[in-house]
């Protein structure tokens, strides 16, 4: 059996919604955050891959694992994640979270409501922040609106997808409860155009997700590293674009995602405006310790 790694999709980090490892991260904290971002590329192809059987998906998905946990050597992206996290002290916890969020890709197909879809972000999305914030030695305090902007991201993403999922994968993640809400079923997701109802219930999902962006709107002034600190607010203003656009357009038929320069300007104003309030929040602190 080759590696998961052939397996991969040819998606990388720079194809990615949101920044991953930017320039804004210090230099000796990036290998760690690309051997994660590697681990967790090559699980999520295996899960969505079209070829796989459930049970192969399944069975490649243990092999990282076993990779990941030291007790074999078969896949090298859980071998080098592995051997990151030794050296900087780091729980193997958030990747194995994240393997669980994909052995649900395979057997879960369908969200009764926004608390399974929420549950369901705590596997797939939250991990990812807080592992991002382990390797900067950042306090707990700040998970919650790591949460919160984490699970915010994973389901602009669902809303962005929701067709492709559908047709490609038959995996629905708006919830069933928004949909029959709206008197429709999950084959309005096939329909070349969104029907009035369907935009009711996204709209109604891109909702609940700006309230998500509203908490997190704190997580980039909590942040002690100034580099990771502007990177979380370029995130939240990427995501507050994604979020008008959803509100504005129809993701069965129309274009949700940003092209480079636009994604470019969203998050160059979300990090300048990040660095403004902190020099703002440090200048009282410089004049006190200055000599009249």
């Amino acid at each position: 059996m080759t590696d998961a790694s052939q397996l991969r999709s040819g998606k990388g980090s720079h194809d990615e919604n949101f920044p991953v490892a930017s320039w804004l991260i210090k230099r000796r904290h990036r290998a760690a955050i690309l051997a994660f971002y590697e681990f967790v590329r090559v699980a999520d192809d295996i899960a969505d891959h079209a070829s796989l059987s459930a049970g192969e998906k399944l069975v490649r998905l243990d092999a990282l694992e076993r990779s990941l946990l030291g007790e074999a050597n078969s896949e090298p992206v859980g071998v080098t994640l592995a051997e990151a996290l030794r050296q900087r002290g780091l729980t193997t916890k958030h990747a194995q979270d994240l393997l669980n969020a994909f052995r649900r890709d395979v057997t879960k197909l369908r969200y009764a409501n926004w608390a399974e879809l929420i549950d369901y972000c705590s596997l797939s999305a939250m991990p990812v922040g807080r592992f991002v914030l382990d390797v900067h030695g950042e306090s707990r305090e700040t998970w919650a609106a790591n949460d919160a902007l984490c699970a915010a991201l994973q389901i602009i993403n669902h809303l962005q997808d929701c067709a492709k999922d559908y047709r490609n994968l038959d995996r629905v993640y708006i919830p069933l409860d928004a949909m029959a809400a709206n008197g429709i079923g999950v084959e309005a997701l096939a329909a070349p155009k969104a029907s009035p109802a369907l935009l009711n219930c996204l709209h109604a999902v891109e909702g609940r997700t700006a309230a998500l962006l509203q908490q997190s709107a704190p997580f980039s002034a909590s942040i002690n590293d100034t580099g990771l600190a502007l990177e979380v607010a370029a995130i939240q203003a990427l995501a507050l674009r994604l979020v008008g656009m959803l509100r504005a357009r129809d993701p069965l038929s129309q274009r949700v995602h940003l092209n480079k320069p636009e994604a470019l300007a969203a998050a160059a104003g979300g990090s300048a405006r990040a660095l403004w309030h902190r020099l703002l929040r440090a200048a009282p602190l410089t004049r006190r310790y200055q000599t009249p």
